[in-house]
Parts: C-alpha cells; sequence; structure tokens
C-alpha cells in the first residue's frame, strides 16, 4: 500500500508541512497512520479527505465548517454527491478561465498585427460581476441561461440591449425630477415597462411566467439599485434610484 509522509503529501498537494500538521492538530485530517519514528503516514483515505478539504477551502469555507461538512457525508454515495456538484462548479470555473485566456490571446495577437481588438472580445470572461447575487437568489441554472443568451448575441444586440438598459434607468431620473411620486399613473406604467424589459432575459423569472419568483426577483433588483452605489450614476443619483425601487416595489406588491 502506497503511503506518503507529511513531507512527501505536501509536496504534491503544493501545501506546507505546517498546513498538514495543522489539519492533524484540529482533527481535520488524520494520517493513516503514525509509525514507531514517529514520522505521519498518508494513505489513501487520508489523501481523498484532503482533496476534499482544499477544494472546500477554495470554495471560501472556514476550516470549522469543512470539518462540520466532511463529518457529516456518511457513506460514500455522499461523498461522491459532493465531488459531482464540485466538478460542476469546477467545469464552470475552468469555462470562465477559459474565455479570460482566450480575450488576452485575442488582444495580443489583435496587436501583434497592428490591428484593434473587436470590442466583444476584450472583457470576455470578466463580466459575470453579479454571478453570485444570482445564483443565491435564483439559482445556477437561471445564470447559465441567461450567461449563453448574453454571449450568443452579436456585439450589435448587446451594445442595443445596453442602450436600451441605459435609457430604462434614465427615465426614472427624469420622472424622480419632475417630482411625480412613485406611486403616480406615469411611475407605474414606466414600472409595468421595466418589468417587462427584465422579462425578456431568458432564465429569469420573469420570462418563465412564474409570478410569485418574479415579484422575489423584481424586488431583490430594486434592492439592489438602491444598496449598490455603481447603479446610482445610471438613474441620476442616489434619489432617484431609490424613487425606483420604490415604484418597482409598489407595482409589485401593492398594498
Amino acid at each position: 500500500m502506497v503511503e506518503w509522509t507529511v513531507q512527501q503529501l505536501a509536496q504534491r498537494a503544493g501545501i506546507s508541512g505546517r498546513t498538514l500538521r495543522h489539519y492533524h492538530q484540529i482533527g481535520l485530517l488524520h494520517p493513516d497512520r503514525i509509525g514507531a519514528n514517529g514520522y505521519r503516514y498518508y494513505g489513501q483515505t487520508a489523501v481523498a479527505r484532503l482533496q476534499r478539504i482544499l477544494l472546500l477551502r477554495d470554495a471560501g469555507l472556514p476550516l470549522n465548517e469543512i470539518a462540520a461538512v466532511l463529518d457529516s457525508e456518511h457513506d460514500q454515495a455522499d461523498e461522491v454527491a459532493a465531488l459531482e456538484t464540485h466538478l460542476v462548479q469546477l467545469r464552470r470555473d475552468r469555462e470562465a478561465l477559459d474565455r479570460r485566456i482566450a480575450s488576452v490571446e485575442h488582444t495580443i495577437a489583435m496587436r501583434r498585427q497592428g490591428r484593434r481588438p473587436r470590442m466583444d472580445m476584450l472583457l470576455e470572461g470578466f463580466n459575470d460581476r453579479y454571478e453570485a447575487a444570482v445564483v443565491s437568489r435564483w439559482g445556477q441554472e437561471a445564470f447559465d441561461v441567461s450567461h449563453r443568451w448574453w454571449h450568443a448575441k452579436p456585439l450589435a444586440q448587446q451594445q442595443q440591449f445596453q442602450a436600451d438598459a441605459e435609457q430604462l434607468l434614465a427615465r426614472w431620473g427624469e420622472l424622480h425630477a419632475a417630482g411625480l411620486g412613485p406611486s403616480s399613473p406615469e411611475a407605474q406604467a414606466h414600472a409595468a415597462a421595466h418589468v417587462a424589459w427584465f422579462a425578456q432575459v431568458p432564465g429569469t423569472p420573469t420570462c418563465a411566467d412564474d409570478p410569485t419568483n418574479a415579484t422575489a426577483m423584481v424586488l431583490g433588483v430594486a434592492d439592489l439599485y438602491v444598496t449598490d452605489p455603481d447603479f446610482h450614476p445610471a438613474f441620476g443619483g442616489p434619489e432617484a434610484a431609490e424613487f425606483a425601487a420604490r415604484a418597482l416595489r409598489i407595482h409589485v406588491s401593492p398594498a
């Protein structure tokens, strides 16, 4: 049976021997056996557990939560299911990295030829800023569907969609500047147009004709408009963003 010492395992895993010793001290990773010489030896069981520890650590989990996750896996089926989940995420990460690599390679190639890089390639792989927020609220499938829809669009269509979005948000600033209230007919008409605009995007609850989750989505986006200052300039300022959020909340959840 193949066994590795602390030094051998640390080298193969790309971590320090101190890290392995720390994992042992806190009960996170035990060696398969300790020799008469006091050396720790790690076999297949320990190495497989270390793989899971490193995957969960890279996912951002603190060590105490990693221990809880691993201790909750009672059999091989649990481990396989967890690894399959990790595999899906790793493949998504690889796809995102591949897009970034392609973006950089394209820029290098165009520069060497004295040509301008394509604008739609310059930020490929860098523009999924709100993935975590979308996934946490509406699931990974919602993000994946909308992501594929967006990246399948030609540059001209992406630019038009962005221009429409800018006009949509700027209109809120105009309504606010006019002194209208969020429940006014004009504001509510624009709120309806705003929600209809959401429905263009596949993968969203508004597009799927899912009223309950569509309401939750609009409320979540309304909150985002207020709490994320990056949105405020598009509305004309934080007050206009708050005005839009209030109007959208009234539209989907009338008192």
